[in-house]
């Protein structure tokens, strides 16, 4: 009983310290809590503000700034005139913008090169080759947005040019019927959808907001690389300035238009003998050899093992 009452009275102490302990930490975590409270109370407003951004704004953002800062160091006088041109190709993609995509290039250009340099050096080559190949993968890491603006350029001029003739006809039959340019052009993008579609609508804010229509038909131009969106505009910046009727400017543009979309399909479809060819003997035939002259082949050699 002596022993029992012992260790009751150790197990009472114990549970009792550890109340005490519990209590008084949370005494201090609440003390400290307070503290922090009145610290930030009597802070500047500065700091305040500058404490109450979010961790994107406070450390993303000025990281973001010295990737661009060193980005249009290490990039040529004209960079920036060109990826903007490439943006324009692209639609300008939503969130993309040059001061981006230099910081991109910059990024990308540190992450390769320290990414290829650890890796090419664990492959045991002498140094002078972990050097190239280190050089290389870092110049692929820089050159690496560009090919992604590039490809999503090209895939918008794509579908451009795909629906340009039709395009070319709603505005045809939309001037004929006795519309104005603006009207037709806004019918034109109300009625379609795409790039195409965002390229009219673009083209009829501008005239809308005062900018000629010569000047607004060069800058839809100078927006694109596809020759024939190019030639249109052209053609309509002509009929305006010489004054000939639009719609019959409109009328040429369009049969030219189908003309060379039927020159392309054909041109598509004689390339397929050509590109057949290659899957052909490398695949196909060295199969139907196989299948034909395997078992002739096994004959062959069995009679000359037999003799």
């Amino acid at each position: 009983m002596l022993l029992v009452g012992a260790g009751l009275l150790c197990l009472a102490m114990i549970l009792g310290l550890s109340l005490i302990g519990v209590a008084s930490a949370e005494r201090r975590g609440v003390a400290r809590s307070v503290a922090a409270i009145q610290a930030l109370d009597s802070a500047p407003d500065v700091l305040r503000q500058e404490l109450e951004r979010p961790f994107v704004e406070r450390v993303l953002g000025p990281l973001g700034d010295r990737l661009i800062n060193t980005g249009r160091k290490l990039a040529r006088a004209d960079t920036a005139k060109k990826l903007q041109h490439r943006l324009d190709i692209a639609g300008n993609p939503p969130a993309w913008d040059v001061n981006r995509l230099i910081g991109l290039k910059a990024l990308g250009l540190g992450i390769s090169s320290v990414l290829g340099f650890l890796y090419v050096l664990g492959l045991g080559w002498p140094f002078y080759r972990v050097i190239l190949a280190t050089v290389v993968i870092a110049a692929i890491g820089y050159v690496l947005p560009n090919v992604f603006l590039y490809n999503a350029g090209q895939k918008r001029e794509k579908l451009m040019r795909i629906s340009l003739p039709d395009a070319i006809d709603l505005l045809t039959v939309s001037v004929e019927a006795g519309l104005g340019f603006d009207a037709a052009v806004g019918r034109v993008a109300k009625n379609t959808t795409g790039p195409l579609s965002q390229e009219f609508a673009r083209l009829l804010q501008e005239m809308q907001i005062g900018v000629g229509r010569s000047d607004a038909m060069r800058a839809m131009a100078d927006r694109s690389s596809l020759d024939d969106l190019k030639s249109f505009c052209l053609a309509m910046v002509q009929a305006d300035s010489l004054g000939i009727p639009i719609g019959r400017v409109l009328r040429i543009q369009s049969s030219e238009m189908r003309t060379k979309r039927r020159q392309r399909a054909e041109e598509k479809a004689q390339q397929v003998p050509v590109r057949i060819m290659i899957p052909l003997v490398l695949f196909i035939l060295p199969c139907l050899f196989i299948v034909i002259l395997g078992p002739a082949g096994i004959q062959i050699a069995n009679t000359f093992k037999n003799l």
